[in-house]
């Protein structure tokens, strides 16, 4: 693939969505499908209804009345034999319908008289038919469709146990940097690590899953190694750090010592410029791709909505994201020939910027709920602008 130097935002996006294939399925429990993306059409299994039943709690009816009450009908327990004309049964709300039944009489207007019911009744009176909702065979869902709750409950009405979902992609972070310290306050001119500890979440709410987390040293043979004990385990790579060009700085040449191929190489943006994508091709042949994200936390996540997010959907099987737009209600400046994504919140339609929007702090992304996505220049107020949600 033709590598992208210094590639626009939404070219680095197109050409990350292309390198993704989507994953293989797998048959999981009805009940661990909330959020899974579906890999197979899902046709109903059963009528739904299977039978007509009650819609109300009440009597069901033959003939005119009054009637004379000879039973009960409770849900999950049909009645055997047809309902004589001029009696009646009580029956519970979802219980089946006996045969032979005129209508359904609520109870609350039901007057009973020495077992003998007087009240009104009208033909098909509050009676579920059977197929009303749909008819075995009928598509119910498509292939692609994240499911949820209300469509993991509709399968299993229709008689799924299981149902087939795309893998979720495995994802193996290799987090760089002799300055990071894990526990603790920061000291000795150390910096707390940020992304191991979020990156997870974010990759959870796109759908991956973190399946390894390795801290690499920022030595280019400890990078080679890092990217060489993953590879063969995981569908995406993830590193933060090193992608500059600084004297510590390995993942362009690591990539290189592992004849990999660069996608894309540095994006118009700020923050997050210097992050990267590229495919490395792993024993079996297969190209792995790698996401390079920089070390600044705001830049990283930047990078990874950027270029994690198209990729991650892609092998799911699921289309990109159509992004709205907003008015802007603050003039917001970006760099010449370059998009900004700029953190905040949307209110009543209107986009209003956050607070700390350092690439390296962390609480405008804490405070915001996205991103507005700006052009070069001078972008007046009131002017409409893309809005990417964060997941």
């Amino acid at each position: 693939m033709t590598q992208l130097q210094e590639a626009s935002w939404d070219e680095a996006r197109l050409a990350a969505a292309r390198i993704g294939n989507t994953l293989l399925a797998e048959s999981i429990a009805i009940a661990d499908c909330v959020d899974r993306t579906l890999g197979a059409d899902c046709p109903a299994l059963c009528d739904l209804p299977i039978h007509a039943t009650s819609a109300m709690d009440g009597y069901a009816v033959a003939g005119v009345g009054p009637w004379r009450i000879v039973g009960e009908v409770k849900a999950g327990q049909p009645m055997g034999e047809k309902l004589i004309e001029g009696t009646a049964v009580r029956i519970a709300t979802g219980a089946v319908i006996p045969d032979g039944t005129f209508g359904i009489v609520r109870w609350e207007v039901a007057e009973v008289i020495d077992e003998h019911l007087h009240a009104s009744a009208l033909e098909g009176q509050d009676i579920r038919p059977a197929a009303q909702e749909c008819r075995k065979g009928e598509l119910l869902i498509k292939t692609g469709t994240v499911l949820t709750p209300a469509w993991v409950g509709l399968l299993a009405a229709a008689g799924y146990d299981e149902v087939n979902v795309i893998k979720k992609p495995r994802v193996a972070l290799l987090l760089l940097g002799d300055e990071l310290q894990l526990t603790g306050i920061p000291s000795d001119g150390r910096v707390r690590d940020a992304l191991g500890p979020q990156l997870p979440g974010w990759l959870m709410r796109l759908g991956a899953v973190v399946v390894s987390t390795q801290y690499i040293a920022d030595e280019l043979n400890c990078v080679i190694d890092g990217i060489r004990d993953v590879i063969e385990t995981c569908d995406l790579i993830i590193t933060t750090g090193g992608t500059a060009d600084g004297p510590r700085d390995h993942i362009h040449s690591a990539i290189s010592a592992l004849e990999g191929s660069l996608v894309v190489d540095r994006v118009k943006v700020r923050p997050g410029h210097p992050m990267l994508l590229a495919t490395i091709i792993n024993a079996q042949g297969h190209k792995v791709p790698l996401l390079g994200l920089p070390g600044n936390p705001q830049s990283a996540i930047v990078a990874l909505l950027t270029l994690g997010q198209p990729l991650i959907l892609s092998a799911l099987g699921r289309q990109s994201l159509d992004l709205i737009t907003v008015s802007t209600l603050h003039e917001i400046t970006a760099p010449a020939g370059f998009n900004r994504l700029v953190l905040g919140n949307v209110l009543g339609g209107q986009f209003e910027m956050g607070d700390h929007l350092g690439s390296a702090m962390l609480r405008g992304l804490a405070n915001s709920s996205g991103f507005a996505i700006v052009g070069g220049g001078v972008t007046k107020a009131g002017t409409l602008v893309r809005w990417l949600p964060l997941p």
